[in-house]
């Protein structure tokens, strides 16, 4: 059972370097039977990453996504540009556990792969757990309800 409404699509969009890692996970997520919503890019030409991490971190802030997945080489740029929509918990994941972590501690609803950093396969792992792991609430939503500003 996903942890996020599975009712909802999966906004995912990325700049040119993670493009092909964008592709791997449209796939494993057709092979999930999940929708998606891919904002681009939709080739590996030279891009800017606020135009495709802006209408991801929108879908999630308005509730229009389940939850987002953004890549770029370092993930910092789409990070940092989602985080400024409220709401919104953009995390770099380059591991399985942080991944988890991300979910589990943070509630994290957008998931930042560094494609640059991340080997093939470990994205679809990542984003496996991420969307099976539940937030643990308690002590850790006192802290992330003190996030938005």
């Amino acid at each position: 059972m996903y942890a996020f409404d599975s009712t909802k699509p999966i906004a995912i969009g990325c700049d040119h370097a993670g493009f092909d890692t964008k592709e791997e996970l449209i796939s494993f997520l057709e092979g999930e039977n999940m929708t998606f919503k891919d904002f681009g890019t939709y080739s590996r030409d030279s891009v800017d990453y606020p135009d495709f991490a802006h209408p991801v971190a929108i879908a999630v802030e308005n509730g229009e996504a389940a939850f987002g997945i953004l890549l770029c080489g370092s993930a910092n740029g789409v990070a940092i540009t989602a985080n400024k929509h409220q709401g919104v918990r953009a995390a770099i994941c380059w591991g399985e556990e942080l991944a988890e972590l991300a979910r589990k501690h943070n509630d994290a609803n957008v998931l930042c792969i560094p494609a640059r950093f991340v080997s093939e396969g470990d994205a679809e792992k990542m984003l496996d757990i991420f969307m099976n792991t539940a937030f643990e609430g308690g002590r850790h939503a006192l802290r992330v309800d003190k996030i938005s500003c």
